[in-house]
This record gives structure tokens, sequence and C-alpha cells, in this order.
């Protein structure tokens, strides 16, 4: 039985339907992680996106290792936070990320270098790789930056050249959805709208490309502490058939005060999905620690 079959056997045996619940920011600090550790191990999440570029990556490498079997282990693409893994003169001077307006600007525009792009978004795999021993079951971007315009035609290129069977390939998030489903939702309405033009047309020409996505995205929220419970009801809310929601759980340390405005917020996150849990069934993948990476097609048919 070839590699590529023997995934297929054991990926058929997951379960194959629910929400995928992807909490994103694994390795940002020891916070964050040890909160993403925790709510795998009680199996209140689906996945979770590491960053490759943070300083804690290859000692939390080790922690996402131990909970691959529980996960979809996958790579949060970044562009914006911190410093890249190479040299990028042209896009990050003096070895610092744009702002996520920066890049933004520079996306819609025309002005960034491919080839750096592309150079900097295989140094990230490979760190990926290198650490955990794996490639990365899914693909999503910190702020969404892997669906932008130009980004995503660099990404696709990439990954297309690194993974060339289709059976092999990691799921991207596709940070869109229907305009009825947002709107029904409700929360984080306004941000939603404006990601899903960002990003417009992120999905189909991944699935064009040979990539499976999922088809409904919640989760998109504005981040208020108070708001926590109610913005996980409604992103159960008008479920797409392969929905998606991301997530943010942390424990807040002094790194991630200097880091990033989301604290008490991830506190939060983290005692709702620890407690109650999120409203729907979700999906799991059923694998060791060291299975076979998740063959999409096989292992995610659909929402409950």
């Amino acid at each position: 039985m070839s590699r590529n079959s023997k995934a297929a056997v054991v990926n058929g045996s997951a379960s194959t339907a629910g929400v995928l619940l992807c909490a994103d920011d694994f390795a940002m600090t020891n916070g964050v992680s040890r909160a993403i550790v925790e709510l795998a191990e009680l199996g209140r999440i689906s996945a979770t996106s590491a960053m490759t570029t943070s300083a804690h990556w290859p000692a939390h490498a080790t922690w996402l290792a131990r909970i691959r079997g529980r996960v979809s282990a996958g790579l949060h693409l970044n562009l914006t936070l911190g410093s890249p893994l190479g040299t990028m003169p042209a896009f990050a001077p003096g070895r610092r990320f744009p702002s996520l307006g920066k890049v933004t600007f520079l996306t819609v525009s025309g002005r960034i270098d491919r080839k750096e792009l592309a150079a900097e978004i295989t140094r990230q795999l490979a760190s990926f790789e290198a650490e955990l021993g794996f490639p990365p079951d899914h693909i999503d971007g910190h702020q969404h930056v892997h669906a932008l315009p130009i980004i995503r035609m660099v990404l696709l290129e990439v990954l297309g050249r690194r993974y060339p069977l289709k059976s092999t390939r990691p799921l991207l998030r596709d940070p869109t959805d229907r305009l009825d489903r947002i709107l029904i939702r409700g929360a984080g309405r306004s941000k939603a709208l404006t990601l899903g033009g960002l990003t417009l047309g992120f999905g189909a020409k991944a699935r064009a490309a040979g990539f499976e996505t999922n088809r409904g995205f919640g989760g998109v929220t504005n981040f208020a502490e108070s708001r926590a419970p109610s913005d996980f009801a409604a992103a159960s809310r008008a479920i797409g058939p392969r929905h998606m929601v991301m997530c943010h759980p942390g424990f807040v340390d002094d790194e991630l005060k200097k880091l990033d405005p989301i604290t008490g917020r991830r506190q939060q996150e983290f005692d709702y999905l620890a407690g109650s849990g999120f409203p729907l069934p979700l999906w799991h993948p059923r694998r060791s620690v060291a299975g076979d990476p998740v063959a999409w097609n096989l292992a995610w048919t659909g929402s409950p």
C-alpha cells in the first residue's frame, strides 16, 4: 500500500462531519500556546495554526507534535508581525514586517516583490516541516494576508510546486462567506464584509488550482471582551457545508501585552471553550501523532 493510499484509510476512519474550529496564533507567546494545547487535549478545538516566525516556534513545535493526533496542525503564514525568517529589503526593510494596512496597500497597488514573497513563504513552510517533521495539514494567514491579492497567487504557485500530489495538499482557509450568512450572524458584520471584499475570489482560485477549502467561514468579530459567548453563538449560525470558525484563545502574559492588542478577549475565549465548549459538533482527525497528513477530500465531508 502506498503512503498516499494509507493516508486515505487512516483519515477515512476519522469523524468526517462537524465544524472545523481553528485556534490561531500558536507559538505567538507561551501563554497562547499553552492555552491551545490545553483546549486540544480537552477536545475543544479541531485545528491550530502555527507562526513559524516566532522565536518560540522551535520549542513549541514539540508541544504541537504531542497534540497532532487530536488536531489539524497548520501554518499561520505571517507577514505583518515581527520579523521575516530571511531578508526582504523591499517588503520588510530593517527586518521588520509592515503593518496590515501597508501590506493591504501594497497588494491592491501591485507593489510587492514576488520573488521576495515566494522566498519568505518557502522559508516559513520549510521551518514548519523541519521542526514538526510533517507538512502542514492546512494553511491560513495572520490577519488573513494569505488571501490578499498577489500574495494569494504567489502562495498558490509555491504550494503547487512544493506539494504536487493533490492527495497530500493542505487545506486552504477561505476567509469569505456568502452575504446572507454574514447578515444572519450579525457579529462583526462590517469587518466580515470588508474582509470578504479584500479576499474575494480566493477560494475559487484555490480550488481551481487543486486545493481543498472550507465553504463557510465564521468567527469574524470585533474582539469585544464581554461578547465571547455571543460571538461563538453567532459563528454557529448559518453554517456552510464545510464550515470553519477561527478563534483566538490564550493565557495573557507580559509578552502578549507587548505584541498584540487582543489580550483579555483571549482569556475569555479560552474560558468559554474550556467550559461549555463550542455549541456545535466539531470535526477531529483520527490519527496517531505520527500519522499521515489529513487527506481532506476524504476526511472532512461536511458540517453537521
